[in-house]
């Protein structure tokens, strides 16, 4: 009894020392599996939030919003983590991921299931649904992200593979192929790689914008004292640029494209981006360009349009992944009631550009 009541308690402390990695990262993949509280400010939030961070012994973590509010804790009007859906399964698969990330070797997928108190087939949905991905294919996303942390070290790029669990080089770089950035460079930190920024105002406030020599990879509706932060949490390791005058068209482009809705859906304004996510996200957000202006889909819709009818909350968290702000219009994306749900940018900036889009 006294080791069973031990284990529960290193448990949950593994728990929370993923959540709390999850709030240090503002990992948006986590919101709808549990909140944080502060107790300094009587607020709890998603773990994406963009508030500044809390110390940690002010933090406690609650499974939903429900918990968190009968502590004594009320929401943050920031995030609005009381409008997300909360799964019951959160603890049972927040566990299992941290099991296939302490894992050393493959696990089989009949253990972890035994280990949430679910069936294999089962607990392939659930997981699924809650983090996007197949235990198989999150399993190959922490291998990939210990290879890269791995890389920064002064070990070799080889021997880095190897004690990844990579069984040999060619599966290490194909896991890790990313365009114009080779395991060599991320080692340097992804030293060389230019994102170019700008501030501007538009019709629905005050945008950043960012872009690499590939395209727009960011369109954030967010005040310029804000701005530098923002980029420096998504692009921590890059050399930023203000304001180079060598993208002023695109730069105009997306905001024209925020201010005119007929511009959204004209294959001549077409800009190029530099779309990055997990594989489940891009095809979302590559599925989110193709819904006409004027047009929504409710979140099954969206899932099942995937080929993947379950995956409902899986698309909603890939939506509020998207960083960028109407030219991946996950603002198209509403409840099958009717209801717009959430967005990140707030509700009425959601609000206005459906109103627009539906008026041409």
């Amino acid at each position: 009894m006294q080791q069973h009541q031990e284990k529960e308690r290193n448990d949950s402390k593994e728990i929370d020392e993923q959540r709390w990695q999850a709030v240090c990262n503002r990992d948006q993949m986590w919101d709808g599996i549990f909140v944080f509280a502060v107790c300094t400010t009587g607020v709890y939030c998603r773990p994406s939030c963009t508030s500044r961070r809390a110390n940690r012994e002010n933090v406690s973590f609650h499974d939903t919003p429900a918990q968190a509010q009968a502590a004594g804790y009320r929401a943050c009007k920031r995030c609005k983590p009381n409008q997300v859906e909360y799964s019951s399964h959160g603890k049972a698969i927040a566990q299992a991921c941290r099991s296939i990330e302490l894992a050393e070797e493959k696990l089989d997928l009949a253990a972890l299931a035994a280990s949430a108190g679910l069936s294999p087939s089962h607990f392939q949905r659930v997981f699924k649904s809650q983090v996007g991905l197949s235990p198989k294919q999150y399993a190959v996303a922490v291998r990939k992200q210990r290879f890269r942390d791995e890389l920064k070290s002064s070990k070799t790029v080889t021997q880095t593979i190897y004690e990844a669990g990579y069984d040999s080089p060619s599966r290490a770089y194909a896991d890790n192929a990313t365009p114009g950035l080779m395991p060599s460079k991320y080692k340097k930190g992804a030293q060389g790689e230019k994102i170019r920024y700008a501030h501007r105002e538009t019709s629905l406030g005050s945008i950043l914008v960012a872009a690499t020599d590939r395209g727009i990879c960011l369109v954030e509706f967010v005040e310029k004292e804000e701005a530098l932060s923002v980029l420096r949490a998504h692009f921590p390791s890059a050399e930023l640029q203000e304001d180079a005058t060598d993208w002023k068209e695109w730069i105009s482009e997306v905001v024209a494209q925020i201010d005119d809705p007929h511009r959204r859906q004209s294959n001549d304004m077409a800009l190029p981006l530099d779309i990055r996510g997990t594989v489940f996200q891009e095809k979302v957000w590559r599925a989110l360009t193709e819904i006409p202006s004027g047009k929504t889909l409710s979140y099954t819709q969206l899932a099942q349009s995937l080929g993947q009818p379950n995956a409902a909350r899986a698309v909603a968290r890939a939506c509020a992944s998207n960083r960028l702000a109407v030219l991946v219009p996950c603002h198209r994306v509403i409840r099958e009631s009717g209801d717009l749900a959430g967005y990140k940018w707030g509700l009425e900036r959601k609000q206005q550009l459906l109103e627009q889009e539906a008026k041409d």
